[in-house]
């Protein structure tokens, strides 16, 4: 079969990139709302990259970028809600021109390879408007026994294959495309609400906050600091998590606690093997204070059964009565290797292994209740003045809006 063009012809660039999403379709009479909440998400997101149009259009949303298409789809492909994104080629919806453009396509695509060996192929149409003379496996025949080259470079593979050039038909434009880059999924972020993340400084509580996010809200933090038995570098630490989730929600409130009071208070006056629950119950507290003022209807931790001694379920069980607020441990299930996966594809591991201690290791008791009973946790706290002790600590919070671009 020979191709529809002589050589390799000017390619130019995308004229727009064209965002699937997967989710918000289910959402039927809320889809309009979820829609436009992802396009504000999106022009967010975009912002620092490029200007750029957001265009809700039957089912797609077009981004028209004035420049560096290629780096705002991989941005965008960075927004939750979006399921794949795609720079695309718009054409006439005619046999001619779609053919001529994929033939273009297909074209540079070889001639940037570095491989010899033959590239497996196939070529997926959709077509919405129906009156086009073909339909979706009729067009993707025409247009792949035009364009291919010989087996020498290209083979048809219809599983898998390493190239899949796109073709959207629609009323009067045509959508080709070769890049499929894939997007978190999802729902857009502030859509279900907000919600208050307990920093800890590890591995595992950024990686809670991010599903958070999957599902739709937007995300406060709040970071206990043990001055003057921790140093700076914490602090340091938490602004970088912080600043790296920024990437998938852009802006967010940092409130930092003083909390070392606190621990002196449990450390002289509770039993020592119920101190790291008894300080988890007093951040319960603080920060159902914190959400409250912020309008968040949830608090989330990075708790996981049984992965240390304070996250069996006697012991979660106390920790959570502290407060009324709903926590929601998103990795509650999971082991510690699927953490360490999610951590690091989104940039917060490498953060969060840095050798800076965290407040619960201030005062650690020798042995840590296994199962704790809430009653003695009770009795515990009622020899401490434990309003005074959350008020004073509260009194001396910082808060601090950060971003992913380093502002704050």
């Amino acid at each position: 079969m020979a191709s529809a063009q002589p050589g390799p012809a000017k390619l130019g660039e995308p004229d727009l990139i064209l965002v699937r999403y997967g989710e918000l379709a289910l959402k039927k009479g809320n889809r309009g709302e979820f829609e436009k909440a992802l396009a504000r998400n999106l022009r967010q997101a975009l912002a620092s990259t490029t200007k750029a149009e957001v265009e809700r259009q039957h089912g797609r949303i077009f981004i028209r970028p004035e420049r560096r298409c290629e780096k705002a789809a991989r941005r965008a492909a960075e927004v939750f809600g979006v399921k794949t994104v795609s720079p695309a080629w718009v054409v006439a919806s005619d046999l001619e021109a779609i053919t001529a453009q994929a033939a273009k396509l297909l074209d540079s695509a070889l001639a940037a390879r570095t491989q010899s060996e033959p590239v497996s192929f196939r070529v997926r149409a959709r077509r919405s408007n129906k009156a086009f003379p073909l339909n979706s496996s009729e067009l993707e025949r025409h247009v792949a026994e035009r364009i291919l080259p010989g087996p020498e470079t290209v083979k048809v593979q219809l599983v898998d294959p390493e190239m899949t050039l796109g073709i959207e038909v629609r009323d009067r434009k045509t959508f080709v495309f070769l890049d499929r880059f894939e997007g978190p999924g999802g729902l857009p972020v502030g859509t279900l609400g907000r919600a208050l993340c307990l920093l800890s400084g590890g591995i595992d509580s950024p990686v809670a906050s991010w599903l958070a996010m999957k599902r739709g809200l937007h995300m406060g933090y709040v970071s206990f600091h043990s001055a003057p038995y921790i140093g700076e570098g914490f602090r340091r630490k938490v602004r970088e998590v912080v600043r790296a989730l920024g990437r998938w929600q852009y802006k967010a409130p940092l409130f930092t606690v003083p909390f070392a009071d606190i621990q002196v208070a449990i450390r002289d006056q509770a039993p020592e093997r119920y101190r790291t629950v008894l300080y988890r119950r007093m951040m319960q507290r603080i920060a159902e204070r914190i959400s409250a003022t912020e309008s968040c209807g949830a608090l989330v931790t990075g708790e996981c059964l049984g992965q240390v001694a304070s996250q069996t379920l006697e012991n979660l069980t106390c920790i959570g009565a502290a407060t009324s607020v709903p926590v929601l441990r998103p990795v509650l299930t999971f082991d510690k290797e699927e953490i360490i996966q999610i951590a690091r594809r989104i940039g917060t591991f490498d953060i969060s292994i840095q050798p800076e201690p965290d407040c619960c290791t201030v005062f650690q008791p020798s042995r840590p209740v296994i199962r704790g009973r809430l009653e003695d946790c009770l009795a515990a706290e009622e020899q401490m003045d434990v309003e005074g002790l959350v008020q004073r600590a509260l009194d001396g919070t910082e808060m601090e809006l950060l971003d992913h671009e380093g502002g704050a």
